[in-house]
């Protein structure tokens, strides 16, 4: 049955050819995906423009065809996604992502690659046990860190917060919702304390799911926040540092 197309991503993989990619690059953002398609691929085709889930078929530099996928916002919309794109060969994903740095020593527009994930996340937990570990792959993180030195970008090594929620979950109260929970006041400073350094909403379900599918996964997200500064996106840095990501992410997946 491979000519069925998955509900979700839109395509299945008869849709992939004769050379079929087993590497994606996942953004949640799906202008993001096709930028990644049309500015760093080669010989781009559209495969899918399903519920805002768009994927792109390309090629890099050393012709290693490669998809860009959008898994959309937040862990279950990524669940959902990665399962689908697993379901029709893929076996390693970068996710590209933006987050909010809460370590004074990193900088908007800089880079964090993720080598490992507090998973504090609903999705994660339906997958496997809250103690199982949300861990990179080593290789792929490797890559990534390799890639960010060749290219000269800024960049930052560590573990990430992954949260389900971009207002309370990371301890924002300038919202429609001002009010935290006692158990999420003080979060912020709590894991800058246990060095950890940036919130985002994906990478620790992402991780957990490559190890319970047997996949590898990696994450690089452009700093577009200061927290030790204010709640609020620095739009002046947010596209050197998604650029920044992308560029990491792409030719990391040339050094694999």
């Amino acid at each position: 049955m491979t000519n069925k197309r998955l509900y979700h991503i839109g395509f299945g993989k008869d849709d992939l050819g004769a050379s079929p990619p087993t590497i994606a690059l996942l953004s949640g953002d799906l202008d993001r995906a096709y930028l990644i398609a049309q500015n760093y691929l080669q010989d781009v085709r559209l495969l899918s423009q399903n519920r805002g889930l768009n994927s792109y078929l390309g090629y890099l530099p050393n012709n290693r065809p490669i998809l860009s996928a959008t898994s959309g916002m937040g862990a279950p919309s990524l669940s959902i996604v990665v399962n689908e794109l697993v379901q029709v060969g893929i076996r390693q994903i970068i996710r590209i992502g933006t987050c909010g740095s809460i370590q004074p020593h990193i900088p908007v527009g800089s880079i964090v690659i993720s080598s490992a994930a507090l998973c504090r996340q609903g999705a994660a937990n339906e997958i496997a046990p809250v103690e199982y570990p949300a861990s990179a792959d080593p290789f792929l993180t490797v890559a990534l860190v390799k890639s960010a030195q060749e290219l000269e970008f800024e960049h930052y090594l560590g573990i990430t917060a992954s949260v389900d929620t971009f207002y309370e979950g990371q301890e924002r109260t300038d919202s429609a919702n001002p009010y935290l929970m006692r158990s999420l006041r003080g979060i912020t400073e709590e894991y800058r304390r246990l060095n950890i350094l940036n919130y985002e909403m994906e990478c620790g379900t992402l991780f957990k799911m490559a190890g319970v599918y047997k996949f590898a996964a990696a994450a690089v997200c452009g700093v577009v926040a200061h927290r030790t500064v204010d709640e609020g996106i620095v739009l002046e840095q947010k596209e050197i540092a998604v650029e920044h990501a992308i560029a990491t992410a792409v030719h990391a997946a040339l050094l694999i």
